[in-house]
């Protein structure tokens, strides 16, 4: 049974609705990333950049146990082991593959950047209120959704006509579109997408996970150790 290291954000998330999809059986150890268990010792030894999600597959390559940290490396890692969600030609890995990259390198550290600035500097102490930093990245967010959106003008789902772990990864962060201050009129592809991906159960189940613990992290000590350490 595979242990999945989790708190309940767009991050986690990848993890908790790759799991559901691909029907694998999990634990799940509770990663309080407001009160600093992304920097235990014992965690750092799966997860060295004190980040979450994280898991371990005691039925790892050769059948011998292995940790993956870093949630598209986890995506990918799932995707393989159970040969589901990843394209079934050379082709489609690779578009696969590119979409991945694209939320793991654009999407996600944008819009995250943008929940940061948008929700959280203004409320700390001192506080961050700051103008260019909250257009920069809204304004950033908004380009990749319009890249989104053309993207899937052609396509049923990110990568083709198949839904696979791209649109896992993505989906967590554009589900959070109004706080990221988007609008979605101007993107109806990307709406429609949004809608079909949403109402998967997998996905749903993922996403359900714990949600109660979701919080505003407007703690000093929350803070501290979200935007500090």
């Amino acid at each position: 049974m595979i242990e999945l290291y989790f708190w309940p954000t767009p991050n986690g998330w990848k993890a908790s609705i790759a799991l559901e999809e691909m029907e694998l059986p999990y634990t799940t150890h509770l990663i309080n990333i407001g009160k600093g268990d992304q920097f235990d010792p014992e965690f750092l030894k799966i997860a060295p950049n004190n980040r979450m999600p994280a898991i371990v597959d005691p039925d790892g390559p050769d059948g011998a146990p292995i940790s993956v940290f870093e949630s598209g490396a986890i995506l990918m890692y799932l995707a393989r082991k159970t040969g589901r969600f990843y394209g079934q030609t050379q082709r489609e890995r690779i578009a696969v593959e590119e979409w991945l990259m694209w939320q793991m390198g654009g999407l996600g550290p944008m819009a995250g950047q943008a929940h940061h600035f948008l929700k959280y500097a203004p409320n700390m102490d001192p506080p961050q209120d700051l103008p260019y930093a909250k257009d920069r990245y809204r304004t950033e967010v908004g380009r990749l959704y319009g890249v989104l959106d053309r993207r899937l003008t052609e396509n049923e789902y990110v990568a083709g006509d198949f839904y696979s772990i791209a649109d896992m990864s993505i989906w967590g962060w554009a589900s959070l579109w109004e706080g990221q201050q988007q609008t979605l009129e101007d993107k109806p592809n990307f709406a429609r997408w949004l809608e079909t991906v949403s109402a998967r159960p997998g996905v749903q189940a993922g996403r359900a996970l714990h949600a109660e613990l979701r919080g505003d992290h407007s703690s000093k000590q929350a803070q501290d150790n979200l935007f500090k350490r």
